[in-house]
């Protein structure tokens, strides 16, 4: 979460012949230098310095190998400049970067941008091969894309294709990730350019609400502190980002959906693994439970998934806290 946490500072150069005895500061100079270079204050100002830390981290374990997934918080406002910082504080060590990856957003423009980026690194600086450092591109690329890129221009040197190569249309995948939503009881997000990639923040509870006509209305999540939903009280649900989208539901069965059933060495309370014939039943009974437009093969209505009003200001004001600002000049 910070450079305060990484207690083990010292790095071996590749020659093996001296030592850094401290990496974090030797990368917060490179750091430094990049901001005060007149031609790079367009793109950014003051960067994430969690994402900082966790570049860190990750080159002094693999020197040799660092390659950085950039678009964590913002690609050319932070995850640039952070992987920069810390690439040419490895070359300043003997060792040569890989890369970055770019997971979402404009790829073309961003990849683009990025080698902007790398071609004035290498010329103030005068680092010979930073311009070429390889970028790396993903986020369910095909045919297609790869075609549109090619159409608009950009840079990207290698494309990370996996989804689209392993599965079809007719049998598609379910693309989920796991992401850390809490470190050591502090709230962490992902942000991304693309929505949908955008992570809620902290330990939660989530709940499913019945109407009167005993269907399913919406799920809603709440932090973990909050109320729990009560049948027959009126509660606001928010869409977790659009701020338009509320609604006042007032529920006529609630059912809590996150049950323990392995407990490791937490101490909760832990619950019985259902057999296959009564999770069978459970999915059948859940099945009649969604509306018919939910269920339609063409065009099916979404199922909401919703947020409490405390954890909708919740996510915003953390949203705020994290984002890098940007400059215009």
């Amino acid at each position: 979460m910070g450079l305060e946490e990484i207690t083990n500072r010292s790095l071996q150069y590749s020659s093996g012949r001296q030592v850094c005895n401290d990496f974090v500061s030797l990368t917060q100079e490179w750091l430094r230098k990049l901001q005060a270079v007149s031609s790079l204050r367009g793109y950014f100002r003051e960067t994430n310095r969690s994402e900082l830390a966790a570049f860190i981290s990750y080159a002094m374990s693999f020197p040799t190998q660092f390659q950085a997934l950039v678009d964590t918080f913002d690609v050319l406002r932070s995850g640039i400049p952070n992987f920069c910082a810390v690439a040419l504080a490895l070359n300043e060590l003997g060792y040569k970067s890989l890369g970055i990856r770019l997971d979402s957003g404009d790829l073309a423009y961003l990849s683009n941008e990025t080698r902007k980026f790398f071609c004035i690194v290498e010329d103030e600086f005068a680092v010979t091969g930073f311009k070429e450092l390889i970028i790396t591109a993903s986020n369910d690329i095909k045919e297609e894309t790869i075609d549109a890129l090619n159409k608009q221009g950009h840079e990207v040197d290698s494309f990370g294709i996996g989804t689209h190569l392993v599965t079809c249309s007719a049998q598609p995948a379910l693309g989920c990730v796991y992401k850390l939503v809490e470190i050591n009881k502090h709230p962490r997000m992902k942000l991304s350019q693309d929505i949908e990639k955008v992570t809620i923040p902290c330990k939660k509870e989530a709940f499913r609400l019945y109407g009167i006509e005993g269907y399913a209305l919406l799920d809603i999540m709440k932090g973990e502190n909050e109320l729990a939903p009560k049948e027959g009280q009126r509660l606001l649900c928010r869409h977790p980002f659009s701020e338009s989208k509320r609604a006042y539901v007032v529920p006529q069965r609630v059912e809590q959906l996150f049950k323990c059933f392995w407990a490791g060495n937490s101490g909760l309370p832990q619950e019985p693994l259902p057999s296959l014939t009564e999770i069978r039943e459970r999915c059948k009974a859940q099945l009649k439970a969604m509306r018919s437009d939910h269920l339609r093969g063409l065009n099916p209505t979404p199922y909401k998934v919703s947020v409490t009003a405390s954890l909708y200001e919740f996510i915003h004001s953390l949203w705020l806290s994290e984002a890098p600002v940007g400059e215009l000049r």
